[in-house]
C-alpha cells in the first residue's frame, strides 16, 4: 500500500499550496517506466517523513492543466514546495539519498 495520495487539480491548492508542511509533488504518468521505478523510493520517503513533510502524486494524463501550469515536459518531475512556493525541482529519476537530503533540509528549516 502506498503512503502517497494521488491528488487532482481541485485538491492541489489545499494539499500543496496551502499545506503547513513542505510538500514533494511527483508529477508522473502510469505508462512511464522510470515513474514506476521511483514508486518504492517515494513510498519509503513518505513513511520516513510522515508528519514532517508530505508527498503527493499528480497524474499528468489526468491533470494536463497542472502539468502545463508547472511546465512539466518530462516525467517523472519532482517539485518541492514550501509555504506554497516552489523551492526545488528534479526532472527524471533521483537517488533516495538526494531526495532525503532535500526533504530533510525543508522539514528542519
Amino acid at each position: 500500500m502506498s503512503n502517497i495520495n494521488e491528488i487532482t487539480k481541485d485538491q492541489f491548492r489545499t494539499e500543496v499550496l496551502d499545506a503547513k508542511q513542505p510538500v514533494l509533488v511527483d508529477f508522473y504518468a502510469p505508462w512511464c517506466g522510470p515513474c514506476r521505478a521511483m514508486g518504492p523510493v517515494l513510498d519509503a520517503l513518505a513513511a520516513e517523513f510522515a508528519g514532517r513533510a508530505k508527498l503527493v502524486k499528480v497524474n499528468v494524463d489526468d491533470a494536463p492543466e497542472l502539468a502545463a501550469e508547472y511546465g512539466i515536459t518530462g516525467v517523472p518531475t519532482l517539485i518541492f514546495f514550501n509555504n506554497g512556493n516552489i523551492v526545488d525541482s528534479i526532472v527524471g529519476m533521483a537517488p533516495q539519498r538526494v531526495l532525503r537530503s532535500k526533504l530533510d533540509a525543508l522539514a528542519t528549516a
